[in-house]
């Protein structure tokens, strides 16, 4: 019984599609052509549509490459002054060290040379 049932139900089904594709024939609104002509019209227009949005992505993506070349180039120029800078602080405290080394080499020559004349001084006999 159940069998009997899904071959009915199937044949109503199938009724009613042919009666659905009758029905859609007759009351078409336009013909075949004009259908035809109506699908190639929408298939072109999107077509057309489609190749606008292309252009429009090709734009956009063309403006984000323009901001990114941009972007990089003002953090290589940042990056650059960074550099610069820190160049500069390292030659200032390179120059301080050589300068700091000079005084006091100076310094220990000064003190070296009093310790000489204060050993010639006390080392002489003096005339007693």
């Amino acid at each position: 019984m159940a069998e009997e049932n899904k071959t009915y139900g199937l044949a109503w089904f199938l009724a009613g599609v042919g009666i659905g594709a009758l029905v859609g024939v007759l009351y078409a609104p336009k013909s075949g052509r004009e259908t035809r002509d109506d699908i190639l019209t929408g298939a072109r227009d999107g077509t057309e549509y489609l190749r606008n949005r292309g252009r429009q992505a090709v734009d956009q993506v063309g403006v984000l490459v323009d901001k990114s070349k941009e972007q990089v180039s003002e953090y290589a120029e940042r990056g650059r002054e960074v550099v610069d800078r820190g160049r500069a602080q390292w030659e200032e405290f390179v120059e301080r060290g050589k300068n700091l080394v000079t005084d006091q080499t100076s310094r220990v020559t000064a003190a070296v040379e009093a310790g000489r004349q204060a050993y010639k001084t006390t080392s002489t006999p003096t005339a007693e």
